[in-house]
């Protein structure tokens, strides 16, 4: 039994597949809890993009990670699409989290549920930023939306 609880939306507004690489098995021989965080980061800047941004700019200002928490539902193998859902919650004035679901394309199967906090952050002066203005305009105004997913 899972110790963290994540309540995800019932809906995300992005998906993304990507297949499990050989290098992403670990010893164990299933997907490795580090392999995890990396395939994250890809939908996240595949969501980023997705939306004219990077990391490194989103209006003007760059993102950080402060936290991250993953929830592993089942086993991942060499070669399985996994479809990665992503999107924004919890949007405050300096921060907000980015969550995800996994799931194994062809069995359906949930594989895993994560969520990533992340920071607004002014790489030059060093310090954390408010969420630029557009960025909130947009997520607090597509909330209610249908989901748009795209590959």
């Amino acid at each position: 039994m899972s110790r963290i609880q994540l309540d995800l939306p019932e809906t995300f507004r992005f998906v993304t597949e990507i297949s499990v690489r050989i290098t992403d098995i670990n010893y164990g021989g299933h997907l490795g809890n580090d392999a995890v965080l990396a395939l994250l980061h890809e939908a996240r800047v595949r969501f980023f993009r997705q939306h004219g941004y990077t990391e490194k700019d989103v209006e003007g200002v760059g993102i950080i990670m402060t936290d991250a928490a993953i929830v592993y539902r089942a086993e991942s193998f060499y070669g399985d699409a996994l479809l990665i859902q992503v999107d924004v919650a919890d949007l405050q004035s300096r921060t907000c989290d980015i969550v995800y679901r996994v799931t194994n394309r062809e069995s359906g199967r949930e594989v895993v549920r994560a969520k990533t906090g992340i920071a607004f952050f002014d790489y030059r002066a060093r310090r954390l930023v408010e969420a630029p203005s557009g960025f909130r305009g947009k997520f607090e105004a597509l909330r209610g939306d249908a989901p748009r997913p795209t590959q």
